[in-house]
């Protein structure tokens, strides 16, 4: 996977289903702290609520060290496990959906509940807007100064960032490219290594 999708803003919307209120939030979450964090937020503003159930791909959608969902007391696969589908099924990483409910003193039983959360999840999956985010890597090339403005041509022809210049014998260049670019560069250029990914 070279790229996916994550929210640009905060956003809600709200739907009712038998006179009990689902709440939905989205937020760019890019790590489980942030994650934790953005529930806890929620818990905080919505506190005499009667369940506070989320689903995150805290990371990378391929990353599942980075996933969490909760039933928050709901029937067990209820809540939690529908929000969370939602988020798997739309390649979006760094995103965490809180579905706030106010129970309306009708029960919807198992299946009720299932298609609720789940609703909520898709209105606000709808309703905010994604921007997508390229997976990038960190690098270092070396060159000839006399080659400098050819490298530097072929990193911004491949969507790359150039982060660093280092001068000596010879130029070496920190740079940040797209995970599978391979730009173009002149023959005496040679990586040095490739850092993280990020």
């Amino acid at each position: 996977m070279t790229d996916y999708r994550i929210p640009t803003d905060t956003a809600h919307t709200e739907i009712e289903v038998k006179k009990s209120r689902f709440i939905a939030y989205i937020g760019h979450t890019p790590g489980v702290e942030e994650a934790k964090a953005f529930i806890q937020s929620l818990k905080e503003q919505y506190p005499d609520a009667r369940h506070h159930c989320y689903g995150f791909i805290a990371g990378a959608p391929s990353d599942s060290n980075q996933y969490g969902f909760s039933d928050d007391n709901e029937p067990s696969g209820t809540a939690g496990m529908p929000i969370f589908t939602h988020l798997e099924h739309a390649n979006v990483g760094e995103t965490t959906i809180v579905v706030v409910r106010y129970f309306g003193g009708t029960k919807l039983g198992t299946g009720g509940l299932a298609k609720a959360y789940g609703d909520a999840a898709k209105a606000i999956m709808e309703q905010c807007e994604l921007k997508t985010k390229i997976l990038m890597r960190n690098a270092r090339i070396q060159t000839p100064f006399a080659q400098e403005a050819d490298v530097r041509r072929g990193i911004e022809n491949a969507d790359g960032i150039i982060l660093n210049a280092q001068y000596s014998d010879e130029v070496v260049l920190e740079v940040e490219v797209p995970l599978l670019a391979e730009p173009v560069l002149p023959f005496q250029a040679q990586w040095l290594e490739e850092d993280s990914t990020t």
